[in-house]
């Protein structure tokens, strides 16, 4: 496999065999306070008042991520972050990850290694205290990353997509549509003649440097700002994974109410259906002060013929589908 990112060639996991591989990437991982950390069949976690948020997300070369367009690294921050927002939009405080990895036997070392150093930044950097406690590696011809992340709730009730009433305050952290303008970038200017993703495109055109497309290799989450929500009484929550419109259809459909953004708050398409950029949406009640980050972008209406209004017109709750074809407006 060639990531395209001058990575040494040798060795190759093939090469080295699982048991050496594991080491050089468990050296590298945050090991956080779990019971039991990676070493034995299970890593045992604590769940102080009973329960454990739970949660799984998946990433395969090809619609989740290209070698042309992101590092190693990269992939890393991408798969822990994306798990530890949905951990966060719960209401709870991260705990643990477990990280399986298929990779084909022809890849460096070095590749998971940067994959590793990956999980360790956006853990340190994201939900201080969590770590890596296990997972499994395997071979394909794909590589194929899946995330199981866990949560502590803290006493506290889960902040579920089903409590948002009418009269409610909408409001989200986080960034809106960054993450998808960085992939339309990629699409119109990191690409080969053929239209393939190209790692010398991507530099050439300066792509490569531009921030919204560094927010797409590595989103950041305001995973604090879960826990922050549920203390100061969100209703209803959930992670901005897909784009604003499709997200907040579910919540909307969920609590059976209608969600009608402000056009100022969420002012173009790409705020609307862009995806991967991992923010918060939540609704508050009226009278309470918004928690960290948190800004308004709409009211909760009373339960209507849409899921979700922008200035009292429908909007096409719709947004990332991986299942679609890429429409240059999600991520």
């Amino acid at each position: 496999m060639d990531t395209q990112h001058g990575t040494d060639p040798a060795p190759t996991v093939g090469e080295l065999g699982e048991l050496e591989v594991l080491d050089r990437i468990v050296r590298r991982l945050p090991a956080g306070t779990p019971l039991v950390g990676p070493g034995d069949d299970c890593a045992v976690l604590a769940a102080p008042d009973g329960r454990t948020v739970v949660t799984t997300d998946m990433m395969v070369h090809g619609p989740d991520f290209r070698w042309a367009w992101s590092s190693p690294e990269d992939i890393g921050w991408k798969a822990a972050a994306t798990n530890l927002s949905d951990v966060a939009a719960m209401g709870a405080r991260p705990t643990g990850l477990v990280v399986a990895l298929a990779a084909p036997q022809g890849t460096p070392v070095a590749v998971l290694e940067g994959f590793a150093d990956g999980l360790r930044l956006a853990v340190d950097a994201l939900a201080p205290g969590c770590g890596v406690v296990g997972g499994d590696l395997s071979t394909s011809s794909t590589f194929t990353v899946a995330v199981t992340a866990f949560g502590d709730l803290g006493g506290r009730e889960p902040v579920l997509r089903s409590g948002a009433r009418a009269g409610d305050v909408v409001a989200v952290s986080g960034e809106l549509g960054r993450a998808a303008r960085g992939l339309a970038r990629l699409f119109r200017d990191g690409v080969a003649a053929n239209g393939d993703p190209d790692r010398a495109a991507t530099i050439a055109s300066g792509a490569d440097a531009d921030p919204d497309v560094g927010r797409q290799r590595r989103p950041v989450p305001p995973v604090a700002d879960g826990v922050l929500a549920a203390r100061a009484g969100a209703t209803a929550m959930l992670d901005l994974s897909d784009g604003l419109a499709i997200d907040g259809g579910r919540l909307a459909r969920a609590s059976r109410v209608t969600l009608d953004l402000d056009p100022e708050a969420v002012p173009d398409a790409v705020s609307l259906h862009g995806g991967e950029d991992h923010g918060l949406l939540a609704t508050f009640p009226a009278d309470r002060a918004l928690p960290g980050g948190f800004r308004r972008i709409g009211t909760v209406r009373e339960h209507g013929e849409h899921a979700v209004l922008r200035g009292g017109q429908p909007v096409a709750t719709t947004g990332w589908d991986p299942y679609a074809d890429w429409d240059g407006a999600a991520g």
